[in-house]
């Protein structure tokens, strides 16, 4: 492989392509996708190596489709599955399940509405935020 050709890390190569860290990680052990080891044994990912993976993807129906996901600026693009929905009056309770973790977000009921959201949905939780706080557990 040329020196000139851009090596990913594993978490780069995950969100260009919009799938979790671990299933990246899965692909890599399994040798679905190939990869390099540095020195200290962290996997790099050429990203011609992506290609067809996105070639693919752009073959899929829009709602299949993880474009959509590369075409918004945030990078904290958190990809799970939709495990509670609530409307109430204006404002409705939105929550992804994502790697056995929940994210909560109030967002209006006219979206959900309008993106026809449901249990069971695939959904991204966009995190656009200035401060995150740490809890010592």
């Amino acid at each position: 492989m040329p020196n000139s050709t851009p090596l990913l890390t594993p978490r780069e190569a995950a969100t260009l392509l919009g799938i979790s860290y671990p299933t990246i990680k899965q692909w890599i052990l399994s040798g679905k996708l190939k990869s390099v080891q540095t020195p200290g044994g962290h996997h790099r990912i050429a990203e011609v190596t992506l290609k067809p993976f996105l070639a693919k993807d752009k073959h899929k129906p829009a709602e299949e489709s993880r474009e959509r996901y590369r075409k918004v600026s945030g990078r904290n693009q958190l990809v799970g599955r939709v495990i509670d929905v609530q409307i109430d009056g204006f404002l409705a309770k939105v929550v992804l399940n994502i790697g056995n973790q929940h994210v909560t977000a109030i967002v209006t009921a006219d979206a959900v509405r309008e993106m026809q959201l449901k249990k069971g949905d695939t959904a991204a939780a966009l995190v656009k935020a200035t401060e995150v706080m740490i809890e010592r557990v």
